[in-house]
């Protein structure tokens, strides 16, 4: 670790330390450098996988009460609110989830105004156009905006440094023990922030929660995201919130790899479809509503599966109504064919898929709204968009449970503060990000949200630990 204007005796100094690499940790390092902070920001990977999960996002979910950027019509407050209440079923702090709404549209020209750029909603995500807005480049391209950003406002970044051991005294920050290249080093600061992620790479921790089924779990993200500091919390008696079995959790492709897949595994035509299980069984419906406000809880679908595993089948007229993964479909031109590629049954998929049909009443289809095509008379009925199966070439994907993030983590104020269960808010240590998204996010999810909190809790981590120093 370099030591240029931070050695005092053998130890490290600064205004401000940030703990993490990600979205919300680059939110607060320029923050409360833009308030004249001295700030450290240490990140746990090397330089080239700097950026934590937030390299691997595309959008940032923003109300707005007209067109905005290239935000189309309206999203107000409230309509926000309803669709997190809908996805949460209820489990959210609304006062935290009102701020984090409320702080979405200010923090768009915040945004812009350090380096992000945004684009037009490109073919297969046109429902997202008005409530989301999306990165020019991807989070990797807002990820190195945000760290140009950051150097250029004179926050000194130090990478493969490992936050291991926090010295906190009645709820206070005294300093960290940052392990970088082996070499262990005290860091002393005014204020800490601490943005480092959840522990979905902490496969040990996973298998704590979900039981041996979470060996089967590929983790979208990055490997870095342990938990060490949520541990670290814990020892100290931060008051926690959130189940550790809550997360962000998505249908993949079951090929991508077991760590940093990204957004690309992603399976979005499971509206367009059916879903069955590895005896050939629907078991959900797959068009309950728009699939950004129902993607996030077909990981966890998944997962309760018999191994872990399910299978997406459309045919040709669904190919081309969703963003393609990463990995092109299996095909055949029959069903039975399909099934042999798949290794499920045949006649079993057959039987499945004849029923599906049959079961299916004369609505006309429309993807882009709620259509009330559905099946009557089947175990499990769909909803919407209930399409017959019937014309090759026939497509199939096998998915598995991808974890993006966890959502236990440590209670926080409106001001970003963490509460320790004794001395309540902190007034030296603050969170951001995954971290404290289980404030909001008691479960399910809604696209672009994560980025939203993040951005939002850090920002304002950043100027609230800043405040009053200097």
């Amino acid at each position: 670790m370099d030591r240029k204007d931070y050695k005092t005796g053998d130890a490290l100094f600064s205004d401000v330390l940030v703990i993490g690499g990600g979205n919300a940790a680059l939110c607060a390092a320029i923050s409360a450098a833009d308030a004249g902070c001295n700030v450290l920001m240490v990140e746990h990977a090397p330089k080239s996988l700097r950026g934590g999960n937030s390299q691997h996002t595309r959008n940032f979910r923003c109300m707005h009460e007209g067109p905005k950027g290239i935000l189309a019509g309206d999203y107000t407050e409230e309509e926000y609110f309803e669709d997190l209440m809908r996805v949460t079923a209820g489990k959210t702090d609304p006062d935290l989830a009102r701020m984090t709404i409320r702080g979405s549209y200010d923090a768009y020209d915040w945004m812009t105004a350090n380096g992000v750029r945004f684009q037009p909603s490109l073919g297969g995500t046109l429902s997202l156009s008005r409530t989301n807005a999306f990165f020019l480049g991807g989070g990797k391209a807002l990820v190195n905006a945000y760290y140009n950003t950051a150097e250029r406002k004179g926050v000194r970044i130090v990478y493969d440094a490992q936050a291991i051991e926090l010295d906190i005294e009645a709820g206070e920050f005294k300093s960290a023990v940052v392990l970088c290249k082996g070499i262990r080093h005290e860091v002393h600061a005014k204020r800490l922030v601490v943005a480092s992620g959840g522990f979905e790479s902490n496969l040990e921790w996973l298998e704590e929660a979900w039981g041996p089924s979470a060996r089967n779990f590929l983790i979208r993200g990055t490997q870095f995201n342990q938990g060490l500091m949520i541990k670290e919390f814990m020892r100290h008696r931060a008051s926690i919130i959130g189940e550790p079995d809550q997360c962000h959790a998505v249908a993949i492709d079951g090929r991508a790899p077991k760590y940093d897949g990204g957004i690309v595994t992603r399976l979005d035509c499971v509206s367009f479809g059916i879903v069955v299980d590895k005896y050939c069984r629907r078991f959900y419906d797959e068009g309950e509503d728009f699939w950004p406000k129902r993607y996030a809880i077909w990981g966890r679908l998944i997962a309760q599966q018999p191994d872990q595993v399910g299978y997406v089948i459309i045919d040709s007229k669904a190919i081309n109504d969703f963003m393609p993964s990463v990995f092109p479909p299996l095909e055949a031109d029959s069903v039975e064919a399909l099934a042999t590629k798949l290794k499920l049954d045949p006649s079993a998929l057959n039987e499945t898929i004849t029923a599906f049909n049959a079961a299916i009443g004369d609505t006309p289809f429309d993807k882009d709204v709620l259509d009330g095509c559905g099946t009557t008379g089947l175990d499990v009925d769909k909803t919407n968009w209930a399409r017959r199966i019937d014309t090759p070439p026939y497509y199939g994907y096998t998915l598995a449970p991808g974890i993006t993030f966890t959502y236990m983590g440590v209670k926080v104020t409106e001001k970003a503060q963490v509460i320790f269960e004794e001395t309540g808010p902190s007034n030296t240590i603050f969170a951001a990000g995954e971290i404290m998204a289980g404030n909001i996010l008691g479960q399910g999810y809604l696209a672009g949200f994560g980025m939203a909190i993040g951005t939002v809790f850090g920002i304002t981590a950043g100027q609230e630990a800043a405040n009053g120093i200097h």
